[in-house]
């Protein structure tokens, strides 16, 4: 059995981090140096890092930030935003992430994950689907959800897969920032797909919406969350006591 990871994510906007419901209303939260770190010293697994107006905004992520965050953490660090070109690949990379995380620009380019697999390895390439149903299916948006491609969600992540996404983010529009648990239903559906490491994100809200994703769904390899960590609505080191008297196995 594989041990289930718990990853915060950082949504980074203007150097700060930032948590809104459903994508809107963003409120800053803190220093991505200073909760990076936090996380890092108490029991995260891995750090997700989202420069998330990079691509809505056409420009490149904060280096200087990313470069600071990966000089304070001991953990893995996944990047993302703004990632068009093996060339961001590059520049992330050098900033010290261990993971660089493709949405819209594998949707303008989906070549891009192919020859990103090829340069650096599968691991290193991680396909984020921004999912939301439309009339009924699962269907894949782009620009940190604002755009509606009408591509159908489960295609889509099974073509990055076969291109050489190593890992998929599976962030559910309907239930992000929502706090009424991960979405089950989409999250089974691409489990079923694809056989590389899947990563469920939108909607924890509390601990027993993490014991409920791993019983129920055993293949989805981590939990992803934001704002429930950032206000210490829920701390990992309990979170993770919990899912070991769960029979959930996790890194301590």
């Amino acid at each position: 059995m594989i041990t289930k990871r718990i990853i915060p994510c950082l949504d980074v906007k203007d150097g700060r981090v930032v948590k809104g419901v459903n994508f809107q209303g963003l409120n800053d939260v803190s220093s991505p140096v200073e909760l990076g770190k936090y996380y890092s010293d108490n029991g995260a697994d891995e750090l997700v890092f989202y420069d998330i107006t990079a691509s809505a905004e056409g420009r490149a992520l904060f280096t200087d930030i990313l470069r600071k965050v990966a000089e304070t953490i001991f953990i893995p660090l996944t990047v993302g935003g703004g990632i068009n070109t093996l060339e961001d690949f590059d520049r992330v990379l050098k900033c010290g992430a261990d993971k660089v995380s493709v949405n819209s620009g594998a949707i303008k380019n989906p070549d891009l994950i192919a020859q990103a697999a090829k340069k650096y390895g599968d691991q290193c390439v991680v396909l984020s689907a921004d999912v939301k149903r439309v009339d009924g299916k699962f269907t894949v948006f782009a620009k940190g959800g604002r755009e509606n491609t009408g591509m159908d969600a489960i295609q889509w992540i099974k073509k990055c897969v076969s291109m050489g996404a190593g890992e998929i983010v599976v962030n559910s529009i309907d239930t992000d920032g929502v706090k009424q648990g991960f979405d089950l239903e989409m999250l089974a559906a691409v489990c079923d797909a694809v056989s590389v490491p899947v990563i469920a994100s939108g909607g924890a809200g509390c601990i027993e919406d993490f014991v409920t994703l791993f019983h129920e769904l055993p293949k989805v390899d981590a939990g992803l969350a934001a704002s429930i960590f950032h206000f210490g609505e829920v701390d990992i080191r309990e979170l993770k006591e919990r899912l070991a008297a769960e029979q959930v196995l996790v890194r301590r």
